[in-house]
């Protein structure tokens, strides 16, 4: 048990309230002579009657401290604790040290599935820039849910139905110039583009598309054909991008999976009378709850995003029986999904309290970072390939005798992508800047990774420690015990970024651990005669060498060893 839930079970017992509630009021002093934590005891004036100092006072007199504390000073209306810092540093470090790399792991969600809908790309058509937030994010909470003991599902809901096909095959028949298995997606984008560009001038082109798509509805195997060649091709090649970023899916169960599962869902609503007809197209009306109406059917009879959503949510309730379900998607969709998720309501499913969508805001590049323009589109595997030459020069500057120096560029370069999306909070708009990602100072992945790579080294050159026979007095200097605090606060964070789902939370404890552990590291001679001592700083550089491979893991990096 930590310090901070330690001290609020004691306080719980004495004030009668919820000890997750006082925790969450516990602070951290801005100096630590101050102490180690700080109870705030201003909210339990009212309920207690009096000032807050006389609380402060009537606590520190009362309180009961738990293991690991040795002292509570009241000063105004604060209660500071003040950890027995070398008590404190045997017990962190003997966690950390006997977990490994399973530290912050848990099996709170046992036999619980999680649903992750992330990345989710359009067949046949760009893997962009824009992808990346809901890819990175996704990826992320899967692997955080997966450490907290749940089983966590990745879904690709491939976007690979719809009249944009009956495009594709008609612009693929009239100017493709090769087998469809001998194109690149690339090439298709361009006679997807072509299509429309010639349509302008001839709308005639607009209904042998629909002629097509009803082809492949209706299961004329040259349309099925095509349409799967398309599927095929746009899933090697992002795969190798998904490869590359560490992303891995357990469905990729898109539209069209959805499209015989649909009617059931249509004859639902119409038996609970949820269904309406306006100018031909069907919906339900949600004017009671200051929404538009969720289109069902347009008027030609064609289902929508919301009809598929519909279809898919109970297919994944009914086949996944999950506790939670969640949508990474961009914020432009919070209407879709205020109104799929009252649809569902609407029909009487319960569990749609367990649905939520991840929203996150949008990222944008920074004007001539890129050769390499496709219109207005970035692709994905650009911003990757550009972010490893740049990070291999960095390194063949650094580090010119470095061995694997491809691999380490590759590992530095694409965590330096990933990084610069998930270090803060989802939901602000972010501008990708080279200048940022890739400086091995700043707060970024370069660094969080380069770090790691020095307690490997730390570790490399002493060959060895015996955490058994250490003197854990000479870590209670300030240095020292803000890294024990940081690491000891990485299990928490990770239940945190679960709760809120939001990886920054993640990556910034990681962040924690490396700025502690470079100012112990300046602070502190390592290597030092005195064997008790030169074990104990062993201990603690092994310790944060595991948790910031533990946070790289979670956010989607990888943790070389040498850079």
């Amino acid at each position: 048990m930590d310090h901070k839930t330690a001290l609020a079970n004691a306080l719980a017992a004495l004030t009668g309230m919820e000890a997750d509630a006082l925790r969450d009021w516990m602070e951290t002093p801005p100096d630590p002579e101050m102490g180690d934590y700080a109870f705030p005891c201003f909210r339990l004036a009212k309920t207690m009657r009096k000032a807050p100092p006389a609380i402060a006072a009537e606590l520190q007199a009362s309180l009961a401290l738990p293991e690991g504390i040795s002292e509570a000073r009241a000063v105004g209306g604060y209660l500071n604790f003040f950890a027995d810092k070398s008590a404190y540093a045997v017990s962190v470090l003997g966690k950390v040290l006997s977990a490994g790399e399973s530290y912050g792991s848990s099996h709170e969600g046992a036999g619980k599935n999680v649903c992750v809908e992330f990345s989710s790309i359009n067949i046949a058509k760009p893997f962009h820039i824009g992808h990346l937030p809901s890819t990175a994010i996704g990826s992320s909470l899967y692997r955080i849910y997966n450490t907290l003991g749940y089983n966590a599902i990745a879904i690709n809901h491939l976007g690979d139905w719809g009249t944009q096909f009956g495009k594709m095959i008609v612009a693929y028949k009239k100017w493709g110039e090769k087998p469809v298995n001998e194109c690149t997606v690339r090439e298709l984008v361009k006679l997807y583009v072509r299509f429309h560009q010639e349509a302008e001038q001839h709308p005639e082109l607009d209904d042998e598309a629909r002629f097509w798509f009803k082809k492949i509805e209706s299961g004329d195997p040259e349309a099925v054909g095509l349409w799967q060649q398309f599927k095929d091709l746009t899933l090697a090649e992002v795969g190798q991008v998904y490869d590359r970023l560490g992303v891995h899916f357990d469905s990729y169960a898109g539209e069209s999976f959805y499209e015989d599962k649909m009617g059931a869902v249509i004859d639902d609503l119409r038996a609970k009378g949820l269904l309406t007809v306006d100018k031909g197209a069907t919906m339900v009306d949600l004017s009671e709850y200051d929404m538009p109406p969720c289109i069902i059917l347009r008027s030609d009879g064609a289902t929508l995003y919301a009809t598929r959503d519909l279809a898919a949510a109970i297919y994944r309730k009914k086949h996944y029986d999950f506790v939670k379900s969640l949508y990474v998607v961009a914020y432009q969709q919070n209407l879709h999904f205020k109104q799929f998720f009252k649809v569902l309501e609407l029909m009487g499913n319960t569990w749609v309290k367990d649905c939520e969508h991840v929203n996150f805001g949008m990222v944008s590049m920074e004007e001539g970072t890129l050769s390499t323009r496709h219109g207005n589109v970035v692709y994905l595997e650009d911003v990757l390939n550009a972010a490893v030459e740049k990070t291999g020069e960095i390194i063949a500057e650094k580090s010119s005798d470095l061995e694997d120096r491809d691999a380490v560029a590759a590992a530095v370069g694409v965590g330096a992508v990933i990084w610069g999306v998930l270090y803060n909070s989802r939901i602000k708009d972010t501008t990708f800047s080279w200048s940022k990602v890739l400086n091995f100072d700043g707060e970024t992945g370069p660094y969080a990774q380069y770090t790691h790579a020095r307690c490997c080294s730390v570790l490399r050159k002493a060959e060895g420690y015996d955490a058994d026979n250490m003197d854990a007095s000479c870590l209670t200097d300030a240095a020292s015990a803000a890294l024990i605090k940081a690491i000891d606060a990485f299990p928490g964070a990770i239940k945190l970024a679960a709760e809120k789902n939001e990886p920054y939370i993640v990556a910034r404890a990681a962040m924690d651990v490396c700025t502690a552990y470079n100012k112990f590291y300046f602070d502190n001679k390592i290597m030092v005669e005195d064997p008790k001592v030169r074990n104990a700083r062993l201990a603690l550089t092994d310790a944060a060498r595991i948790v910031i491979k533990k946070g790289l893991y979670l956010v989607g990096l990888e943790a070389p060893e040498r850079m």
